[in-house]
């Protein structure tokens, strides 16, 4: 472990904002900088069981409220939280981090997890030096969606997606993730395609990291 936090930037934004394709495109760079991410197109081989643990939690726990509590749901969604804060660990150099733990965390809040522990731990781990913030209108991310045909059970509030559901789910998603960061540096990137929003995240990674 390092002896002094790490030196990383947090990419965050609401479901569809378009993190994974601006990720993707700064994975082609020339010189790519490390980019950490539980999505499974940037794990490495000994991690995929996270991917498949976050597949089965949406699939199983997340859709069968019923069957799980809340405090169940949050425990499983650790996982992919603590894969994120051990590749940051990692004495590799200054990072790019997908969400870190401040999306997972909202996303608790909104599944009624009462505040815990838990919380507070994710809380004490390593500050980022800035929070890059993809602002998508929530309109755009609806069509992203395909009309809710692309959501999961994490992403809209109901049994069924409908437009309704996933605007309010998202414009709280928002508020949430906005309170657990309003004592972070925040550059907003508002919507734009890929190359453009790649574009912009890398000069803000540039004046950040170097």
């Amino acid at each position: 472990m390092p002896l002094q936090d790490p030196a990383f930037c947090v990419l965050l934004g609401p479901d569809l904002a378009g993190k994974s394709s601006a990720m993707t495109a700064l994975r082609q760079d020339p010189e790519p900088r490390r980019l950490i991410s539980a999505d499974d197109a940037f794990l490495a081989p000994e991690h995929a069981l996270i991917g498949r643990l976050r597949r089965e939690v949406v699939r199983d726990v997340a859709a069968r409220e019923a069957a799980w509590s809340p405090e169940f749901l949050a425990a499983m969604l650790q996982t992919a939280v603590l894969h994120l804060r051990d590749r940051l660990l990692e004495d590799d150099g200054p990072a790019l981090v997908d969400s870190y733990y401040y999306k997972p965390l909202a996303k608790c809040r909104l599944a009624g997890v009462p505040e815990n522990p838990m919380f507070t731990w994710w809380r004490s781990f390593p500050r980022p030096r800035r929070v890059i913030y993809l602002d998508a209108r929530p309109e755009t991310a609806w069509r992203r969606s395909r009309q809710g045909a692309r959501l999961n059970r994490l992403e809209h509030y109901g049994e069924v997606p409908d437009r309704d559901g996933f605007l309010r789910y998202q414009a709280d998603l928002r508020k949430v993730m906005r309170e657990e960061i309003r004592d972070l540096p925040v550059t907003v990137i508002e919507e734009a395609g890929p190359e453009r929003t790649a574009a912009a995240i890398r000069k803000v990674l540039a004046h950040e990291l170097g």
